[in-house]
């Protein structure tokens, strides 16, 4: 299998989907590892350890894509590199379909099979999405307690308070991979924790993570309420492969004090807040009556080095699995499909 491996070029993407070492195991297993030059650089992984593990340097993408069968990458394909995909290759990256009508439409124009990351769900859990959710979540937290400083236009507000003065208020709405790294980063800072869930089993592995963390039922009435009291709002719910489920209201927010900061981490599929964006590391941040709201859509992409280690280390096994030729035998990877030969075919996706 020829596998090839490009630089991402979404803005201010620095990671890699597969690093040196996963690379030469591809090449012992008997697979062509095709990687455009500079595609780790940003990772810090240099050309020349992708060559000393069995890899080839593709000069640009134009060679890449034209040889490879199966391209692995952590970002959807963007911009120019939509136009260099072919029908007969097999795409593995994050797609996050739901949220992206133009993506979706342009995939099926190409006529490839295209699986993604987030859809790849294994004993009930996604096994590639989730180390890239515990980055988010914790990330949500660091970004959201330096958006609250007053030259960044917050309010003002420490998340961790002092002796002579209140906790910060974080309310995190989902209690699942990314929503759990927030509880855990936010209850370490000191700041004063609700998370609100459905889901008893981690409400309870919630509610460990800290005396100040406070884990309550997600009833749609309450919602609201909690995020008026919020100085720091963090949008982590999320349904496998589609669009994520809306949960605050722009009138909601509207009601929440000026100063106050969102930070939806479930962007990538739509948000789960009405007033939510997609934005960019480049401009990251915008305003919504009065209340700042991040909503990069590669908030991993901010910690490369971190994040790509610990996605190939998720993403490896299931990358071995797909250059098999009998791949579509694997009931989880067939199960991941998005859309192949011009036919959507993912349930959530079709329900959407």
């Amino acid at each position: 299998m020829r596998i090839g491996i490009p630089r991402e070029i979404k803005p201010l993407e620095g990671r890699v989907a597969l690093i040196p070492e996963a690379c030469g195991e591809l090449a012992r297993a008997g697979h062509r590892v095709l990687v455009e030059r500079g595609a780790g650089c940003t990772s810090g992984f240099a050309d020349a350890a992708y060559v000393a593990a069995g890899a080839t340097l593709m000069e640009d993408a134009p060679r890449l894509y034209g040889e490879a069968e199966l391209i692995v990458k952590v970002k959807a394909p963007w911009g120019p590199e939509l136009d260099l995909l072919r029908p007969e290759q097999v795409l593995f990256s994050f797609l996050h379909l739901a949220a992206d009508a133009e993506l979706t439409r342009r995939l099926l124009g190409v006529g490839l099979t295209a699986l993604a990351f987030e859809t790849v769900e294994a004993g009930g859990r996604l096994p590639i999405l989730a180390p890239m959710s515990e980055i988010a979540g914790r990330l949500a937290v660091q970004i959201g307690a330096t958006l609250l400083h007053g030259p960044q236009g917050g309010k003002g507000v420490l998340l961790g308070g002092m002796s002579v003065a209140e906790r910060g208020a974080v309310v995190v709405l989902g209690a699942g991979n990314a929503g759990s790294a927030a509880v855990a980063a936010a209850s370490a800072l000191g700041a004063g924790v609700t998370v609100l869930d459905r889901d008893p089993q981690r409400l309870a592995a919630a509610r460990a993570l800290g005396p100040n963390v406070t884990a309550l039922y997600a009833y749609a009435d309450a919602l609201g309420e909690w995020a008026l009291r919020a100085d720091l709002l963090i949008g982590a719910a999320l349904i496998p492969g589609a669009r994520a489920p809306r949960l605050i209201s722009a009138e909601q927010v509207a009601a929440m004090t000026p100063g106050s900061v969102i930070v939806d981490v479930s962007v990538d599929q739509g948000g789960c807040i009405e007033t939510t964006r997609p934005t960019t590391y480049a401009e990251p941040t915008y305003r919504v009556h009065e209340v700042v709201h991040f909503g990069v859509t590669n908030m991993p992409g901010a910690v490369p080095r971190s994040a790509s280690r610990a996605l190939c280390a998720s993403l490896f096994p299931w990358v071995l699995r797909l250059a098999q030729p009998d791949w579509r035998g694997d009931p989880v990877l067939a199960a991941a499909v998005n859309l192949t030969e011009g036919v959507l075919v993912h349930p959530a996706l079709r329900a959407s």
